[in-house]
Formats: structure tokens, sequence, C-alpha cells
């Protein structure tokens, strides 16, 4: 059943595009950007942030400035270098802050990982009353500027395509940011499929929804039909490990098994019975996580060879009885 706020929205925007489809488009999407108060809003959010508290506290606070934002960053370094250790960036999600990202950060940094959590903008430690998926990829290339480059990306939920857009170089005025890595949690596939959902719940029609839907390419340089995984990492070959609940209430499954449709250098987990949001603290998958960057690297790449989605012809290696011979 809609709320008082969805039912007044929906008129509002109903009266708006009776003159003017285009501006009713614009409003909601300025609504559905309109980042809300950083308080707890539930008993259950404020005993997470405060058993947080602490540990947040430990961690390097640095803020970055961005336009129309000043987005705050947390290092947390191990207690000492081991080697293999690599720089990870956590990324939230909508509604969410880095302090839920904490025990994932603590289970990187006891395997000798550095990890640097970022508050995207509006969220958390960060200022800043709008989020899109340009200000989010704007935010992970100050982070880069300022702590990379990063060996290791983890997205949860709306972090997840922010990742990939930042690795793919999705946003148009923003650098290509390329991990090693990457690891999307209970992330979405489909923007679009965003889009109509908002859409729907706002009772806009089509002309209206349309007007809304360009608002992407504004703020990105690109149509919203391309903010689908399979088209932003088409061409992008970077092993990543997807992670999602069959259970998940929020995103579907099936967005999971699209990420992992791109490509053999994509491997699907299946975390059941952690939904959406325990999952970016569960042990499983955070444990998960830590198995994934320390995989020994594939003789394939220590020779050379190309990675299984790569276009290019093996090279040969090694010999044999004086004669070239491909490594399996």
């Amino acid at each position: 059943m809609a709320s008082l706020v969805q039912k007044v929205t929906r008129v509002v925007l109903r009266l708006v595009a009776a003159q003017s489809p285009e501006k009713a488009g614009e409003l909601a999407f300025w609504l559905f950007t309109r980042t809300r108060s950083t308080k707890p809003q539930s008993e259950k959010e404020r005993k997470a942030l405060a058993l947080a508290k602490a540990r947040m506290a430990e961690s390097e606070t640095l803020r970055l400035v961005i336009p129309g934002s000043v987005v705050a960053t947390h290092l947390f370094r191990p207690a000492q270098s081991v080697a293999g250790g690599q720089k990870v960036l956590l990324v939230h999600g909508y509604r969410s802050r880095s302090d839920h990202m904490v025990a994932l950060a603590d289970a990187l940094v006891a395997a000798g990982h550095t990890v640097v959590c970022l508050d995207l903008p509006g969220h958390g430690a960060s200022t800043g009353r709008t989020l899109h998926l340009g200000k989010s990829v704007e935010a992970i290339d100050a982070a880069w500027r300022q702590h990379g480059p990063f060996d290791v990306f983890v997205g949860h939920s709306f972090g997840g395509p922010s990742v990939m857009a930042a690795a793919a170089g999705s946003i148009l005025h923003v650098p290509q940011r390329r991990p090693d890595r990457i690891v999307t949690i209970a992330a979405p596939s489909n923007l679009a499929d965003v889009f109509r959902w908002v859409g729907k719940m706002m009772g806009l029609g089509a002309a209206a929804q349309n007007a809304f839907e360009r608002q992407v390419l504004r703020f990105s340089g690109r149509p919203l039909s391309e903010f689908r995984v399979d088209r932003m990492m088409h061409d992008v070959c970077i092993r990543t490990l997807v992670i999602h609940a069959e259970d998940d209430k929020e995103v579907a499954f099936s967005n999971a098994e699209a990420i992992a449709r791109t490509g053999p250098n994509v491997r699907l987990l299946k975390a059941n019975g952690f939904g959406h949001r325990r999952i970016v603290s569960a042990e499983p998958v955070t444990q998960a996580v830590v198995e994934f960057l320390g995989e020994e690297v594939k003789a394939a790449e220590i020779v050379g060879l190309p990675l299984p989605c790569s276009k290019e012809p093996n090279k040969l290696a090694a010999t044999e009885n004086g004669r070239p011979r491909r490594l399996a």
C-alpha cells in the first residue's frame, strides 16, 4: 500500500506532467536522486552504528572534494606488511554507509590488505544531497587519486554498478579506473530496471517516464540503455566474484546470474540465507572475499597468457624438446 508521501508525490507529478512531461521527468529525477537524512532510520540501524563506532574511530579519515559534495574516506591499515597484501576500495549501497562494511574491512585487514571505505555523497560522513551513478563514480575517482591505485574494488548493492562503471569508464567525464579484481555483493545488473521500478512507484506516464530516463544522458554522456552490465563490461576483462543470495528481496538473484554471464572471468557464489543487507557482514561472505583476493595467480597469467575473455591469440610459452608448447 502506498504511503501518504508516495500518494502526494504521484499527484504532484501527474499535475506537472499535464503541463510538461519533460518537467515531470526532471522533477522525478531530482526526487529520485535526493539523499535522505544520515541519521539512523531504525533502532536496529542505531545499534549497528553504535557497534561500529569504535572501530570507525580507529580509521584514518580523509575528506575529498568533488563537485557538490565533500566525500569521506576511511583508511584501515594492517598491523604489519604482508607479502601479497593488496589495496582494496569498499563501496556501500544506497541508504548505507562505510560503518556497515566494517566486518568486511576487518577481515581483509586481518589478511594483510589495506582497505579504504568510501562514504558516497549524502551518506555517512560525506556531505551533499544528491546521489546518482555519475556522482558515485566521481567519488570513486577522487578516492583513487588520493589513495590508489587500487588492486580490488568491492561494491555492495548500488556500490556494485558503481565500481563496474568506474572500471569500465562508463561516465564520460571521469577517467577509467581499472583494478585487477572486482567483487560485487547483492548488486543490480541493469539500471533501466531500477528506473522502471521507480517510475512505476511514482506513477509516471509514458512521456514523463521517457523524460525521467533521459536525465541519465545529461549526467553521464550515455543513454540509460548503456548502463547494463553486459554493455558496460563487454570489453573489460577483470577477474570478478559475484556474491548474491537467492532469498534477496530487494535485488533479485537474476541480477547476479546476468553479471555471471558476462564472461569466463566471472565467478558466481550463492550466499543464501543472508538476504540483501546482512550479506555484506556475514562471515562466510567476508571469508569468501578474503579467499578470492588470496588466490594464486594462474599459471597462464604468470607466463603472460591472456585471460579467458581475451580475444588475443594464446602466446607460446616454454619449450619441450626444443619445440614451443602451450601451457594448459
